[in-house]
């Protein structure tokens, strides 16, 4: 059973819109890079999957040599450091949960990402026909594809760009119902996905008894906010991978990021 959220700003009714955030603004032209050659690209459930199969010995503490989880790359940790695994989670594993996952990983945290909507679904030439995809399908095919359909577009629109910056990351957007039971921090992207996330945790049972933190960072879904709240994610994932009992610190660091950035924080407590 997901206990009651801790601190739920819904309570005191919702802010307006911030001032500190900016209008988004329009992108310069594009052209994109060739792929470089070399490494073989993993999901994030491959490698959290691994986490789980190698890296934790039974007295709890880490191996070495340990996966960072979905990265494109694998970083050696220090023996015994016992560092959080984060979660990364947006509707469709694209833009949000993508920029912060790209602003962890290159500061070597351990992170993954995943979308919680039924499809990945892109703008299209119409409000009414957007460009919908399986969850899987690469980023380096819907780049494809996009680019064949009209690449004048969708690099106006920033959607090449932003498929190019994920195709570097991981194989392929994945989907939060499938990511297996490895997160010690889950961080959504949108209120919707932080109940999504909720309410499949508790309905999987919490039968391992293993507890996560799931936060939401309320963050609208254009390329120049997803920039802001990246680094506003490190900040936060820099407290609490500092903190030396995250349970009895987390109304603390909570309370430190509403200052010092402009999002509508939600936090609560689920179990695995």
């Amino acid at each position: 059973m997901v206990p009651p959220a801790m601190d739920d700003p819904r309570l005191r009714g919702r802010p307006t819109s911030d001032p500190r955030l900016r209008n988004a603004q329009h992108l310069p032209s594009y052209t994109p890079t060739p792929l470089p050659p070399a490494r073989p690209l993993t999901s994030s459930t491959a490698a959290a999957q691994a986490i789980v199969a190698s890296v934790a010995p039974p007295n709890g503490a880490r191996a070495q040599g340990e996966v960072v989880a979905g990265a494109a790359t694998v970083a050696v940790r220090k023996t015994g450091e016992n560092r959080p695994l984060f979660c990364v989670v947006c509707a469709s594993n694209q833009n949000r949960s993508m920029e912060a996952h790209k602003v962890l990983a290159n500061a070597n945290f351990r992170v993954t990402s995943f979308g919680t909507g039924s499809a990945v679904r892109l703008p299209g030439p119409s409000i009414d026909k957007p460009n919908i995809y399986p969850f899987g399908t690469p980023y380096n095919t819907i780049f494809e594809d996009l680019e064949r359909k009209d690449r004048r577009l969708y690099t106006a629109n920033g959607l090449l760009p932003m498929l190019d910056r994920n195709r570097r990351i991981k194989l392929a957007p994945e989907r939060w119902a499938d990511s297996p039971p490895t997160a010690d921090v889950v961080i959504t992207c949108e209120e919707r996905c932080w109940d999504a996330v909720c309410d499949d945790l508790m309905h999987r049972g919490g039968s391992y008894n293993r507890p996560v933190h799931v936060i939401n960072i309320e963050i609208k879904d254009n390329h120049e906010e997803a920039l802001i709240a990246g680094q506003a994610i490190l900040d936060l994932a820099n407290a609490i991978e500092n903190a030396t009992d995250l349970d009895e610190e987390i109304a603390g660091i909570i309370r430190a990021q509403r200052a010092k950035h402009p999002h509508q924080i939600l936090h609560t407590v689920c179990y695995y």
